[in-house]
């Protein structure tokens, strides 16, 4: 027996006078989202409108049609074209489209409409404005349509472009929006699928993992090598740079590394050309040079070229107009802001005027040279005047030798403990030889005795004594021979014979650079006159250059051939009398500085000490490589630090010294002698 179906009648649809409408209080819709009713009506207004209302007829008390039709849903589609009505764009009578409803519960026709509407997926959104794109409509037309900003249109439009494969994903919730817009780093669709099925056996699917697999072997923007070609000169010659529109990636990615080496190289060589035009004899270029690369190397104390009376009067000028300026306002909270620029400016101006060109001996630079490099800031850095020591011009015979002569009394007395004069008699003058010059031997005898008094009275002087010292060292830090002094007092600064990454462009390499030409600058050019200079200074600038080449003298680094366990304890306590902090100071863990130079352990104890052993858990099945460069993300920031970097509490004792023996070098190192230093062939030690 056949069933009857019964037919459903669909509510009809009418065009009414837009007067005739009003507002329902059935209407579920109370918190105001989305589009704005301004926004929508410029809409209509552009294109009609492109959904009806659902209207009801409104009754009087006695049930009677009063030609008026109220509206539970569609409220937003009232107001839009009121706005229009108000300006006067739309007649008050015009029609609108509207489905009558008769029968059921208005609030129902109202949630209904609101809860059964199926949003538009992003991916529908990212391919509609696409085509519209290939149609031929712009970016900004675009987004003036659909009342986005351009920047939104772009970003759509980037996550159109991404591999077909990768989107038929996200269309089945195979991966996140954010995800997603991490592939939109690369362009290319293949490497998005590789990087794609290689996140599939990881465990670390977050998006600045995909996009640090889309960047490997790219070069980021803010390198300083990129800085210094300019991304304008790698674009023009061919290079193509990636970018992340979606979070800021410090000027992109660039693609073609070789390419980038060859620009620095020629820009570099066109530096090294103006520089050796100069007269220098020998000019050497690289991006970077090693830290302490000038050692053994007689810098030369140039002249800074003086002001011209224009130049002398427009400092001066400058100069009353900040000093004025800063008067006016000095009781002020805030300066307005065209005077804070303008103090910028003068501010900019003057230390321009301040910078002088230095000017050097033609002759001394005719057998010196210069360096040109890299800085940290992308900056080319020139650093003229350095003399190697085979072209020094040769040193007088007499003061040669006796200078050589000093030097053998010194080594033996140090051997010998005793006078080298009493092994080597010389004849007392003759009576009738007249007043002759004193004899070798009773000079020295006089002078030992001069010099018992001098140590006896320069130990009841400490601020001589500091003064002295302070000479003493000084001489040896900036001047070439350093002999001025007669006290025994030394100052070595070793060279790093391991060259850590990035070691001459760290922030403290930087700083003590600049604190050392900031001391040469203001001491004597000749070393006779810095003991008189000294003496006029105050005490808190002695102090300051004390500490300066004091600090020069620093040597806490550990090398396996050299066993000096006392030396590195004492480390230990300067680093703490001192607060240091290495953190602080700059160091991060990267791939290239410790992670990728350790083992996995080292690694996941690392990333468990900063994060949690629930982090290391996340990226202990990793291989070597992607767990360092896994690592190096969390560790951004924490401000962790590997054990030999850490602050230590003051140490003392045996026991503390044989401990941090131990640490460093192991334990069955440490059983061997540590008392002294290993001597060992150079060569081997640079092994």
């Amino acid at each position: 027996m056949a069933t009857n179906v019964q037919r459903i009648t669909l509510s009809p649809s009418r065009d009414i006078p837009f007067n005739k409408l009003l507002l329902s209080q059935s209407n579920v819709r109370r918190i105001k989202a989305g589009v704005s009713i301004e926004e929508l009506a410029e809409d209509i207004a552009r294109r009609g409108l492109l959904q009806g209302l659902s209207v009801r007829p409104v009754v009087d008390d006695t049930g009677v049609e009063t030609g008026m039709f109220e509206i539970p849903a569609g409220g937003r589609r009232y107001r839009a074209p009121e706005v229009l009505v108000k300006q006067k764009r739309l007649a008050k009578t015009a029609p609108v489209p509207c489905v009558v409803r008769e029968g059921g519960i208005a609030e129902e026709d109202s949630l209904a409409e609101n809860v059964q509407r199926a949003p538009l997926h992003p991916l529908d959104q990212f391919r509609a404005f696409l085509a519209l794109r290939e149609k031929g409509q712009s970016e900004e037309e675009i987004a003036a349509a659909f009342f986005v900003s351009v920047g939104v249109v772009k970003q759509r439009l980037k996550l159109a472009s991404v591999s077909p494969v990768l989107l038929e994903v996200y269309a089945e919730d195979g991966m996140t929006l954010d995800q997603l817009m991490a592939f939109t780093v690369s362009g290319d669709h293949a490497r998005q699928e590789q990087v794609f099925e290689r996140l599939k056996t990881s465990y670390d699917k977050q998006p600045y993992a995909i996009r640090r697999m889309l960047t490997e072997g790219s070069v980021r923007a803010c390198d300083k090598r990129v800085q210094f070609i300019g991304l304008e000169a790698f674009v023009e010659a061919g290079g193509t740079i990636l970018r992340d529109l979606f979070q800021g990636d410090d000027g992109g990615w660039l693609q073609d590394v070789a390419l980038v080496d060859q620009l620095v190289a020629e820009k570099l060589k066109a530096e090294a050309d103006a520089v050796a035009a100069e007269g220098w004899k020998w000019v050497e270029m690289a991006p970077d040079f090693a830290y302490g690369h000038t050692y053994g190397l007689r810098q030369l104390r140039g002249e800074s070229v003086p002001f011209t009376v224009e130049e002398e009067a427009s400092r001066d000028a400058l100069q009353a107009e900040y000093d004025r300026l800063s008067e006016t306002y000095a009781e002020a909270d805030e300066l307005p802001d065209e005077v804070d620029a303008r103090l910028g400016e003068i501010e900019t101006v003057i230390e321009a005027f301040e910078a002088r060109p230095i000017t050097f001996d033609p002759q001394e630079v005719a057998r010196a040279g210069a360096f040109v490099s890299i800085a940290h800031d992308g900056a080319v850095r020139i650093e003229r005047g350095y003399v190697r020591p085979e072209d020094e011009l040769p040193v007088e015979p007499e003061v040669a030798a006796q200078d050589a002569g000093l030097h053998l009394v010194a080594a033996a007395a140090m051997r010998t403990g005793e006078a080298v004069m009493a092994d080597a008699p010389t004849p007392e003058p003759e009576e009738d030889d007249g007043l002759s010059a004193i004899s070798e031997r009773l000079m020295a005898e006089l002078t030992s005795h001069r010099t018992l008094g001098l140590r006896q009275a320069l130990g009841e002087r400490p601020d001589v004594a500091f003064l002295a010292a302070l000479h003493a060292l000084t001489l040896k830090s900036f001047y070439r021979y350093g002999s001025d002094s007669c006290l025994e007092l030394d100052l070595k600064s070793v060279a790093f014979i391991a060259q850590a990454p990035g070691l001459n462009d760290s922030a403290s390499a930087a700083a003590i650079h600049a604190r050392h030409e900031g001391w040469a600058k203001v001491l004597p050019k000749d070393s006779a006159d810095l003991w008189e200079a000294l003496q006029d200074w105050d005490s808190d600038t002695r102090s300051g250059l004390f500490a300066h080449v004091v600090s020069l003298s620093v040597n806490a680094v550990h090398e396996a051939w050299n066993r000096r366990p006392r030396a590195l304890s004492h480390a230990d306590q300067l680093a703490h009398a001192v607060d240091l902090d290495m953190a602080a100071a700059g160091w991060k863990a990267t791939v290239d500085n410790f992670l990728g130079r350790v083992t996995k352990a080292r690694i996941l104890l690392a990333v468990s000490e900063a994060k949690g052993p629930r982090a290391a858990e996340h990226i202990a099945h990793l291989k070597k490589g992607d767990m360092a460069r896994e690592a190096e993300a969390l560790l951004a920031d924490t401000g962790w630090l590997p054990e030999p970097l850490r602050g230590a509490e003051p140490a003392a004792g045996e026991e503390t010294a044989a401990r941090d023996c131990t640490t460093a070098m192991g334990e069955d190192e440490c059983l061997e002698d540590t008392e002294g230093t290993t001597d060992i062939p150079p060569a081997v030690a640079a092994e």
